[in-house]
């Protein structure tokens, strides 16, 4: 057993090992007051022939742990609830990028609360452990990350906010990193400015690097020999030969301004026109070895295809569907487009779209919430749902995916700070937004769509709120930051970064970072330039 702690608000965060879960491969109890999370992470000792990064995330509360059992028929615990699911992603998110882009054995990582004093939030804690779990697991990882809240009151910043601090802030935000780079950050203000949201992150920032030092005290005591890892080596005569059939091609398709779609058959033609010839040109005799290198060689138009896209917006100002860098896409703007709805709303920007509704209930319609926190009850809700249609594809549709439950939690938090109160207007609202077309950020669309589908209905929704997705393409020192990223340009770029809120300041985030090394600069500028796009759409 080990055990290493440290003070922080008067109270002791602690990491320990060796007494729980002792057959995964690293397992670590969280503690902070009277919380506790239980993080272990597993990986399989087979390596799957998949082409992404086969992580899974779990993250479960239990209500003994608040001493209460569940409510209902059954008296168990069933499926995650939102609150789970939004607990799960805020680890996933910055573990994912920490792994080799090339790791191809399952790993699953499970944090479970066993205590809650009602008091502190243990979702911070558990992606802390969960860094320190794999850490500790010997796993290829390029941790440590921590991650911590940040709160503010009376114009002073708070680490990690009681439930109770957080009631009286202007500000709850979520923040993870490593030493050098910021990895994610999500969060809801009460329109703080943009200066405030990069002091918030810098604060945050600092006070991460003890929770990382932390950690790495307990691999010095317990950490297991690294798992061996060598990275697949690409080769280098097949990467010439590609470059030489379809570079020019490439490079000429991604500067002719162009749809989704044209894209999309243009890929497919060239990794045809590249699976074709190579194997023309270097015949191989086994079905296995030309299924092998068809995957290889189809990675290699990828990068080839990215690296061309890139250099384009950095040495020409100029985008795939030939706007200018800080240049938003065509918006058209419909009310009242549905007879029967309380409130609906059409927003279409570019190749975007959603289809909202708003709803208005009794007190009788509100939602309850029983969880580990005392029960409580839910007047505003935003549901966000994305149908395989909205980008051309087939898919299944079952239950509410993670994302969507995701994407629909932060065009909630955008919009609800300008609800009005229930003192102001007595009724429940539930807002629904249907996902009809996507290239681009559905769920800042989602938040642009809510704001006018309440107007519709009649709510006196206090300001306007828009929301924008910026993306970033660094290449050393070159830098170049898009407004309105499509979904191509979010793929091959550095930064997916969404803010939404009023004229007047930020009202939710959700950052997600690719790289390390993001300066202070370059989040301020992109902040602004968010602004702007902001103000436009509004």
């Amino acid at each position: 057993m080990h055990t290493v702690s440290l003070q922080l608000n008067g109270k002791e965060y602690s990491l320990e090992t060796g007494r729980f879960a002792k057959l995964a491969q690293g397992a670590v109890m969280v503690r902070y007051a009277d919380t506790m999370v239980l993080v272990t992470v597993c990986a399989s000792s087979e390596k799957k022939d998949l082409d992404f990064l086969p992580l899974t995330v779990e993250y479960r509360e239990k209500t003994a742990s608040a001493g209460k059992i569940p409510g209902g028929f059954f008296k168990r615990e069933g499926k995650p609830s939102d609150k789970e699911v939004l607990s799960a992603r805020l680890i996933d998110r910055p573990v994912r990028p920490l792994f080799p882009k090339t790791w191809r054995h399952e790993t699953q990582i499970v944090a479970t609360v066993f205590s809650a004093d009602q008091e502190n939030d243990s979702d911070t804690l558990a992606a802390v452990g969960a860094s320190a779990a794999i850490m500790l697991s010997g796993l290829p990882f390029g941790g440590p990350f921590s991650e911590v809240s940040v709160g503010r009151i009376n114009g002073e910043f708070i680490l990690n906010p009681t439930f109770k601090q957080l009631e009286e802030s202007d500000l709850e935000m979520i923040v993870a990193g490593t030493d050098d780079a910021i990895l994610m950050v999500e969060g809801s203000s009460k329109e703080i400015s943009e200066e405030d949201f990069v002091a918030a992150i810098e604060f945050a920032h600092d006070n991460i690097k003890q929770f990382n030092n932390l950690q790495r005290e307990l691999v010095a005591l317990a950490g297991k020999p690294a798992v061996e890892f060598v990275e697949p080596v690409t080769d280098e005569a097949l990467v010439e030969a590609v470059n030489a059939l379809i570079r020019d091609d490439v490079r000429a398709q991604v500067r002719t301004m162009s749809s989704k779609e044209f894209r999309s058959a243009f890929r497919k033609e060239i990794t045809e026109k590249v699976l074709t010839t190579i194997n023309e040109q270097m015949p191989l005799e086994s079905p296995e070895e030309i299924a092998v290198r068809n995957k290889t060689l189809t990675k290699i138009v990828g990068k080839i295809e990215k690296h061309e896209m890139r250099r384009m917006i950095l040495d020409e100002n100029l985008r795939l569907d030939g706007r200018k860098t800080t240049e938003v896409r065509p918006i058209t703007v419909e009310v009242g487009v549905l007879p029967r709805t309380h409130g609906s709303a059409l927003f279409t920007r570019g190749e975007t779209q959603s289809l909202t509704t708003v709803t208005l209930g009794t007190k009788d319609d509100e939602q309850i919430i029983d969880g580990m926190l005392p029960t409580y009850f839910r007047r505003f809700m935003l549901h966000y749902n994305f149908p395989p249609y909205s980008t051309g594809e087939v898919g299944r549709m079952t239950g509410t995916s993670r994302r969507e439950t995701g994407h629909g939690n932060l065009a909630e938090r955008a919009v609800k700070v300008m609800a009005p109160t229930e003192a102001e207007f007595p009724y429940v609202i539930r807002i629904v937004s249907d996902i009809l077309e996507s290239n681009g950020s559905s769920s800042m669309a989602t938040v642009c769509a809510s704001s006018l589908a309440m107007w519709d209905a009649g709510v006196p929704l206090k300001k306007a709120v828009s929301g924008i997705a910026m993306g970033l393409i660094k290449e050393g020192d070159e830098v170049a930051i898009l407004s309105d990223i499509l979904g191509d340009e979010d793929f091959l770029g550095d930064m997916d970064f969404k803010v939404a809120g009023t004229a007047d300041g930020i009202t939710a985030c959700q950052m997600d970072i690719k790289i390390g090394g993001l300066s202070k600069d370059i989040l301020r500028n992109a902040l602004l330039q968010a602004r702007d796009g902001r103000l436009h759409i509004l």
